[in-house]
């Protein structure tokens, strides 16, 4: 899974290889918004089935891609929207947006979280695989999805080596 990803081009530089890697083995990419930009999504789409959201800095996407999506994969209901709002109230606020979902994937503040909501609704921010901010890290979030659950669940960390 990502999010802000906040690529101009089709990410051939920017995106790590690590992360480019890890979308060739998906089954699926979820995008949680800020893609920027439709050469970037195209690479995407074409490497592995991708699920995306529109995200407030992806104007030129405007009519592609929907504000929110709601899908099941592997039996496990999913939610994805790009802002899940302020962390305070964003449990409920999430179950009420989305009731039926056992995930929301969510993204905008560059922060990863894994953690549970309410009544075991799992929220997951995969963070930013190229856009960190203040986040000592770039993250994605990888699933496994077994018999209609949520079998496994990570932040992932993806920096570049440095030297």
């Amino acid at each position: 899974m990502l999010a802000d990803t906040h690529v101009k081009d089709d990410g051939a530089r920017k995106v790590p290889a690590r992360v480019w890697a890890m979308v060739r083995a998906a089954d699926v990419v979820i995008h949680a918004g800020d893609v920027l930009s439709a050469a970037f999504l195209d690479r995407l789409e074409a490497t592995t089935p991708t699920y995306t959201v529109l995200g407030n800095n992806d104007v030129g996407l405007t009519g592609r891609l929907p504000e929110t999506l709601e899908l099941t994969l592997g039996g496990v209901a999913i939610g994805v929207i790009h802002d899940s709002g302020p962390r305070v109230g964003r449990a409920r606020r999430m179950r009420r947006r989305f009731p039926a979902a056992q995930l929301v994937v969510f993204g905008h503040s560059h922060i990863p979280v894994d953690e549970e909501g309410v009544d075991g609704q799992r929220l997951l921010n995969p963070g930013s695989a190229t856009t960190r901010r203040r986040q000592p890290h770039h993250t994605v979030a990888r699933l496994t999805l077994a018999g209609g659950r949520i079998a496994h669940h990570e932040l992932v960390v993806v920096d570049e080596p440095s030297g």
